[in-house]
């Protein structure tokens, strides 16, 4: 059975048994503070497990993108070295929200693996939670009872709370579980050591397949378990070893979901996996990673230095350095991937088919980039190799490690891998001590603690009323304390709220909560999932009484003006630039808009300004804007609404329209009632951003006029002090022309200047034991006339070493120049000696053998720099 019919065999099953399909929900997580990516098929069900928001659908089924990357559930470094770990997988899985439970799921489950896909029944194990002292919970006993009717008791074994409890994260919605294992090893094998000894013992045979957790507990933050409102099923069943395991293969990676990557690989780099244990994980490494890589792209994440962004650039390059170092591919390959990915995954990810160029571009200019960064790495490793030969030392210190780890993105193993084959090795504890700092570092940049929710008022849901009115009156229905870098703050949720939380680019909403008590700030509106958080600076003495919440109106306006151009842009980008133009990204607050687009070529000066007159166009229209709540998805579809990869979209959708011929967007953000309102718009910067990706920001009403009138402000400053000419860019024109002459006289002054000193310094030539040496402290104007000298002095004087110390523009700079002749003859290294003599300066620097240089800090160490120089052929 082929990858694609065993995942719709999957899905057919379940809606065989009521189970409603939902799409996957997309790798990148915008609302939840407490997951950086969707590591399980859960993930997006989350406020039904708490009881935050009711399902549409009591029973569920899917294939979800997962990553595993980051944080508990984190398989980087297993992955290639073993057979069936991912970062990115996906995730069959069904659900039950209060309908049925462990009886069902588990008959389901056996009739699914063993009557329809026909796995033995003899090479199947199943778990069941065992329970555990310190969370005062007894074993699973209803599970076993129900397994024991299908299954042998001698095939079921009670599990630690470690195999058989599952939890998200530390706090949320966690329950025992129930795991379904397989051995796939040789009858052989299977007659030596009984499988039921290898179940959760890391063998690479015996793998759990599926995981079927009763979802009854909230973990909070205090470590203690609440009963959940209802009991839940939440099962997942990995796909890629599900596939392995009907297509009777030892590897994920030998299945059809990875082998024509594989088989791709081979014909590229000319070389036959399964031969060298080395090239085989290398292969598995980038056949796995590009699907990571290329997924979360598509769901709007791009590689970057921060956050999700940095995650996806570390899997990125770690594919990069397998192929550079073990299949020989040091130009760009990662790219050349992506039509076999959307061949073989756009029927059931069609975003990914959909941007196929758009994320080649991304992937083929990170690797260029990382590719440059590693030359400059091994580089720097040729240094430090030089260095350790010099001192007779063998072991590559733990911090310059690190460096390179942290500087130029060498992994530790390739630090190490290319000491050992040069006779070398890596002081691996100073590299994980340095780590250490560097992840307290960010643990406490980042760390916050979140009390438990308190409830005030009986929970009824959170009605949103902020797009008809900017107050109401409210009641609290739960708050928490939360405490970070900033200090104690507190969160609370409201019945009813006019307060916009962050969301779409567009930030959230401020304002105050006002009682018969005082007034309490409201400082920013968040969503955690769909919960609408408010957080304030303190909670009321009397959090039970009515409010009246009023957000902050001029804020909001402002903002709104600024969100309704956003789409106004948009729409002109696309007339302009073409339909290519894709929104990757936005900041929409209320003093400035950030739109990001994909778009391959800088902008030109008259495309931004046809764009700006486009939109000044449509706000001087006074377009009156068409707002549609509740609209179907395929309506919306229909109607032309444009909508956002990596945005998870409902079965019904709020749709924004300013003239249907020119821009229809879902959106649920806030917007001014006529394109009137904004007044003005003005673009004031266009620049990349990363590969494919623009950006410009711009500003409109207010903040364009002051923008606007500044800029006339500063011509007419420019006039009078120019004497009001009549023809000011002439007048300018002129100034430069003579900027440019008077700096060419200075220049040949400069090498006027030069050449005088150079004839000085010739004259101070000392010869020693067949050295010309030249040893002298000068000022000069420039690092180029330093440079300028150096190698006049070399030409014009025979078996010349030259150091000179310089002064420049008050900073110092040393410049070392030697023979070439000398240089082999003699062992001679420029940049070896200027490396040493910046010491004195506070700096560093480099160079080739036969001229280097190096600046520094310290302009009272030139005197130094000359006496060291001089100490080093004093015995000459």
């Amino acid at each position: 059975m082929e990858a694609k019919k065993i995942r719709s065999t999957f899905i057919e099953f379940f809606q065989s048994k009521q189970h409603q399909f939902v799409p996957s929900s997309p790798i990148v997580v915008k609302n939840d503070p407490t997951l950086m990516f969707t590591n399980a098929g859960m993930n997006q069900f989350k406020d039904f497990f708490l009881g935050n928001e009711a399902p549409k659908f009591a029973r569920v089924a899917n294939s979800q993108k997962c990553l595993r990357v980051s944080g508990k559930h984190n398989d980087l470094e297993e992955v290639g070295v073993d057979t069936y770990h991912h970062t990115m997988f996906e995730m069959l899985g069904n659900w039950s929200f209060g309908d049925y439970f462990k009886k069902e799921a588990i008959e389901w489950a056996w009739e699914l693996l063993t009557e329809v896909y026909k796995l033995p029944k003899d090479r199947l194990y199943v778990s069941v939670f065992g329970g555990d002292s310190g969370d005062q919970l007894e074993k699973d006993t209803e599970a076993f009872e129900f397994w024991s009717q299908i299954v042998p008791e001698n095939r079921i074994l009670f599990g630690s709370k470690k195999d058989n409890f599952w939890e998200m994260g530390d706090t949320g919605p966690c329950g025992p579980c129930s795991e379904i294992h397989i051995d796939l090893r040789s009858d052989e094998e299977r007659r030596q050591v009984d499988g039921y000894d290898l179940v959760n013992n890391d063998h690479p045979q015996v793998i759990e397949i599926w995981n079927l957790v009763f979802m009854q507990f909230n973990r909070l933050a205090d470590g203690s378990l609440k009963e959940l409102p209802a009991k839940h099923v939440d099962t997942g069943m990995g796909f890629e070893r599900l596939v392995r395991a009907i297509q009777n293969k030892s590897s994920n990676y030998d299945t059809d979901i990875f082998m024509p990557f594989i088989q791709a690989l081979e014909v590229k780099s000319g070389k036959t996996y399964g031969q060298d244990e080395k090239i085989d994980i290398a292969m598995r490494v980038i056949v796995d990673h590009i699907r990571a890589i290329s997924f979360t792209i598509a769901d709007g994440q791009l590689p970057s230095n921060n956050k999700a962004g940095y995650v996806i650039r570390r899997i990125l390059r770690r594919a990069v350095r397998y192929g550079y170092t073990f299949l020989g591919f040091q130009k760009p390959f990662l790219h050349e991937l992506l039509p076999l990915l959307a061949k073989n995954f756009g029927e059931i990810f069609p975003e990914v088919a959909a941007q196929q160029d758009f994320i080649a571009k991304v992937i083929m200019e990170e690797e260029a980039s990382f590719l440059r960064t590693l030359d400059n790495g091994l580089k720097k490793l040729d240094q430090i190799k030089e260095d350790l030969s010099r001192s007779g030392e063998n072991v590559i210190d733990g911090k310059i490690a690190f460096e390179l780890y942290d500087t130029y993105g060498f992994p530790l193993d390739l630090t190490s891998l290319i000491a050992r084959e040069n006779g070398y090795s890596v002081d691996e504890k100073g590299f994980a001590a340095e780590m250490e700092i560097q992840k307290n570092r960010s643990r406490a940049a980042a760390e916050q603690e979140t009390g438990d929710w308190v409830l005030v008022n009986e929970e009824e849901g959170v009605e949103f009323v902020g797009y008809d009115f900017l107050q109401s009156q409210s009641r609290i229905i739960k708050y928490r304390q939360i405490k970070d870098k900033k200090g104690d703050r507190f969160q609370l949720v409201l019945d009813r709220t006019p307060f916009y939380a962050e969301s779409g680019g567009q930030v959230g909403d401020q304002g105050w909560l006002q009682s018969d008590e005082g007034r309490i700030q409201v400082l920013d509106t968040k969503k955690e999932n769909d919960l609408i958080v408010h957080f304030v600076d303190k909670i009321p003495e009397n959090p039970q009484a009515i409010f009246y919440a009023q957000v902050n109106e001029e804020k909001r306006r402002l903002t709104m003006s600024n969100h309704s151009a956003t789409h106004l842009l948009h729409a002109a980008l696309k007339e302009v630039l073409g339909d290519h133009v894709q929104q990757k990204g936005s900041l929409v607050n209320e003093e400035i808009l950030r739109f990001d687009f994909s778009h391959f070529a800088k902008m030109s000066e008259e495309e931004i300004e046809r764009v700006e007159r486009i939109v000044n166009a449509k706000i001087r229209e006074n377009i009156s804007l068409m707002e549609q709540r509740n609209v179907p998805i395929e309506e919306a579809k229909k109607q032309g609404a444009t909508a956002l990869f990596g945005e998870k979209y409902g079965d019904f959708v709020r749709v924004i329209t300013f003239d249907n011929k020119f821009s229809v967007e879902l959106c649920g953000g806030t917007h001014v009632p006529a394109t009137g309102n904004i007044g003005l718009f003005k673009i004031v910067s266009e620049g990349s951003i990363s590969a494919g990706v623009r950006r410009i920001e711009a500003i409109t009403a207010k903040a364009a006029e002051e923008y606007i009138q500044s800029n006339l402000d500063l011509v007419k400053e420019i006039q009078e002090l120019l004497k009001s000419p009549k023809d000011l860019k002439k007048a300018v024109e002129t100034l430069l022309n003579e900027r440019n002459e008077l700096k060419k006289e200075i220049e040949a002054l400069h090498l006027q200047q030069a050449g005088a000193l150079k004839t000085e310094l010739i004259q101070k030539v000392n010869s020693i034991n067949g050295l010309n040496l030249i040893i002298e402290q000068v000022t000069l104007p420039s690092a180029d006339a330093l440079k300028k000298l150096a190698f006049e002095l070399k030409n014009e004087v025979n078996q010349v070493l030259a150091i000179i110390a310089a002064e420049i523009d008050g900073k110092p700079q040393i410049a070392v120049v030697i023979n070439e002749e000398l240089v082999s003859s003699k062992g001679l290294n420029a940049g070896n000696m200027v490396r040493e003599l910046a010491k004195e300066i506070q700096g560093g620097g480099g160079g080739q053998p036969f001229f280097a240089t190096a600046g520094g800090k310290n302009l009272e160490g030139l005197p130094l720099v000359i006496e060291k120089a001089k100490a080093m052929f004093a015995g000459n």
